[in-house]
């Protein structure tokens, strides 16, 4: 497969400005790979596809404020500073994308808050808008975290046009956030609501939580014709005993094990024993799937839609079979489907 193959007209008024009024009322779309049909439904359809046993794999990760506005010293002029990931908590090091980037140099202190209480200094250049800050605060870690939450806005993407509003702070999260890690959200899973989640338990539906904190490389576009020669950013990711003993019961009984969006799916693909049975993990995946991939722990999934050229979208094609998921999106469009982090979803059986 080449990065052709993932081209596609996607028009612009498809791409969500806004979530969905209520989040389980989002439209779903079911793919059934066996009977090669399409459906179109509601998101809160979703119990209907799953019974006592099965297993739901949720990425826990939380999102945090990661978009600061800054001034430049001497010229005030005003910089975006994007938190990509914490490098030292003791001498306060973050890796950041920085936005005019031309303008920032090493040496450079940036600016924050009306009163400017917290400033920064540029130590390195990592990539073209990528640099390493020294955040200069006086107080304890603790208050120098939560001065970054207080200036920080909820990063929703940047293909949204609009400013940020206080819904965004809750509505570009899960309802089961819990580890703040993540620099965007992992979107399949912004479509549960507290009564669906609720109902599925009560069905007998399991839940079992991993962590992969989302940076924005999951959103980088290919680059190069040969998937092979891709190279996805690193991303962490914590898997615990207590999740691989649900999913394994789950896939030892032959029940339905479906990965909530991309990230779920490219965390337990990145710790698969020889047995074909998940693998407690710690440390940092790469894992970069494209077709054709034998996935070993779900065989189901449910995702969003996807913007031409993404690696999410070469995911979906190994996953779902390439010609359907081209029929999928066709139809999608036909039917006019909303795309991205705030979009409509799919069910993948």
């Amino acid at each position: 497969m080449k990065l052709s193959h993932f081209n596609f007209n996607l028009p612009k008024e498809l791409l969500a400005e806004f979530p969905a009024e209520n989040r389980d009322e989002s439209r779903l779309m079911v793919i059934d790979r066996k009977k090669n049909t399409i459906e179109h439904k509601m998101f809160k359809d979703v119990i209907n596809y799953f019974d006592d046993g099965d297993v739901l794999i949720l990425n826990n990760t939380k999102v945090f404020p990661a978009r600061l506005y800054g001034n430049k010293e001497k010229t005030g002029a005003r910089i975006e500073v994007f938190l990509l990931r914490e490098l030292n908590s003791e001498q306060r090091l973050w890796d950041v994308l920085v936005d005019p980037a031309r303008k920032i140099r090493i040496g450079n202190k940036l600016y924050f808050g009306d009163d400017d209480s917290l400033v920064a200094e540029v130590i390195d250049n990592t990539t073209s808008r990528g640099r390493t800050l020294r955040f200069l605060y006086d107080g304890s870690y603790e208050e120098f975290r939560n001065k970054l939450t207080e200036l920080g806005e909820t990063p929703i993407p940047k293909y949204i046009n609009r400013d940020v509003t206080p819904e965004d702070a809750e509505r570009y999260q899960t309802i089961y956030a819990k580890e703040e890690g993540a620099v965007a959200a992992p979107t399949a899973g912004l479509h549960f609501s507290k009564h669906l989640l609720k109902k599925l338990e009560i069905k007998g539906v399991n839940f079992a939580e991993v962590t992969l904190h989302v940076g924005l490389g999951t959103f980088n576009p290919v680059e190069v014709e040969d998937l092979s020669k891709h190279k996805m950013d690193s991303e962490e990711l914590i898997i615990t005993q207590a999740a691989c003993d649900i999913v394994n019961e789950g896939k030892a009984k032959k029940k339905r094990i479906c990965a909530v969006g991309t990230t779920s799916m490219r965390a337990i693909e990145s710790s698969v024993s020889s047995a074909n049975t998940l693998n407690p993990y710690e440390g940092w995946t790469n894992k970069f799937i494209f077709p054709p991939h034998d996935f070993s722990i779900a065989n189901c999934m449910i995702t969003n839609f996807h913007t031409p050229k993404s690696t999410l979208l070469m995911m979906i094609s190994a996953f779902c079979g390439h010609d359907l998921m081209k029929k999928a999106y066709e139809e999608a469009i036909k039917e006019g489907y909303k795309f991205y982090s705030y979009g409509d979803a799919m069910l993948i059986l």
